[in-house]
């Protein structure tokens, strides 16, 4: 579907598009997804596309919000709610299960349920489970309504870091070494759960990383430099997600590169470099978004190491079945080979975020960028492709 294929009436004007932004949610990144939407809000060209604000409260209510993106910013260390902005404290935004009805509905307690009009594409910034994991999608794919990003399938695999992990290995992508404790598991025999976790410290060394499986920004992450600090990290990540992930510590730089879909396929962009930072002990929520360390970019690499990292990105891309953008993280190791660490199939789009950045060295502004992620949802049907 394209901008000119819009239901026109002859007396009338051509009808702008209209996007309705998705943000907020469930999960322990609602505050990142909220500055996330400030960002793009303020980006989208208001002459080109009609715009709609929907914010999902931490406890899953739909509201219509404030369409002012200056109160969705991080101030004071505190990352903004949903609530802040939300025009309602009660009711909320009802989207069609109907695919042949794409007209959004906002109900109050005791008024009369009124019609916000037609929306022709959602610009879904949520990041974490209940949104970027394959179940917001599911819920557009049933509506009808054309979204920005991944499908069901290639979101929920970029939300799982397990079977990320076991979709890249199959497709001859590297991965580090890594063990999974699922919930079943612990709940059966935490003795030999934890055992798990020791003898792979034991095969790979230590430092490891403690990580909710299914999450991101950096949230209820550890860095465990022996067996002293276990207990309380893998509390922590069960804190977010009863299954949790531990990986091995990989000597070398981190490296990241953003995959954009333009009409003729994915394309990389320049990529960018995290250093360590001075004041944390890895790259973790904090050094990510408050303290914003900042990253390189380009990223100091040689032209075939830049070509390599690029190619990987995108093969990344088509191995997971990805739509739209991509954030995908490399090592690159002391022995000089790129070890892939995840993909971010919404990755955070905040004003310090990597992924725009990358895309603004390489020639792309941030207004441009999300006209480009919108056109490209808007060219895309929803169902089976």
């Amino acid at each position: 579907m394209s901008t000119e294929n819009l239901p026109q009436s002859p007396e009338q004007p051509p009808r702008k598009p209209r996007v309705a932004v998705v943000f907020g949610g469930r999960s322990s990144e609602h505050g990142i997804s909220v500055v996330t939407a400030g960002a793009v809000l303020k980006a989208i060209d208001r002459t080109k596309y009609d715009v709609l604000p929907i914010g999902i409260t931490r406890e899953g209510r739909w509201a219509l919000t404030a369409d002012e993106p200056e109160r969705m910013a991080i101030t004071d260390r505190r990352t903004p709610e949903v609530e802040d902005v939300a025009e309602s404290g009660e009711g909320g935004v009802v989207l069609p299960l109907d695919p042949g009805n794409r007209e959004v509905v906002v109900s109050e307690p005791g008024s009369v349920p009124k019609a916000l009009g037609e929306v022709d594409v959602v610009f879904p910034v949520l990041h974490g489970p209940y949104g970027e994991d394959g179940t917001l999608q599911g819920l557009l794919e049933l509506s009808g309504v054309p979204y920005v990003g991944s499908g069901v399938l290639a979101s929920a695999v970029g939300q799982d870091k397990e079977y990320m992990k076991r979709v890249f290995t199959s497709f001859g992508l590297k991965v580090g070494p890594y063990v999974v404790i699922r919930p079943r598991e612990w709940e059966q025999d935490e003795s030999a759960a934890r055992k798990k976790i020791v003898d792979f410290a034991g095969e790979h060394g230590w430092p490891l990383f403690v990580k909710p499986a299914r999450a991101g920004s950096s949230i209820g992450i550890t860095k465990v430099d022996d067996i002293a600090g276990l207990g309380d990290a893998i509390a922590e990540a069960q804190r977010h997600d009863p299954k949790i992930l531990v990986e091995a510590a990989l000597r070398g730089r981190e490296i990241e590169c953003g995959v954009l879909e333009f009409a003729d396929g994915p394309r990389a962009s320049v990529p960018s470099e995290i250093p360590p930072p001075d004041t944390h002990a890895y790259y973790d929520f904090e050094a990510k978004y408050i303290d914003s360390t900042p990253g390189i970019v380009p990223a100091p690499l040689t032209p075939e190491e830049t070509a390599e990292v690029q190619r990987l990105a995108v093969d990344a891309f088509e191995a997971a079945s990805c739509e739209g953008l991509v954030r995908a993280d490399f090592f690159l190791t002391e022995d000089g080979e790129f070890v892939i660490n995840e993909i971010n199939t919404m990755p955070g789009m905040t004003p310090i975020s990597m992924y725009p950045q990358m895309w603004q060295a390489t020639g792309m502004s941030y207004p441009e960028l999300v006209d480009k992620l919108i056109q490209a949802a808007l060219r895309r049907s929803t169902g089976l492709r």
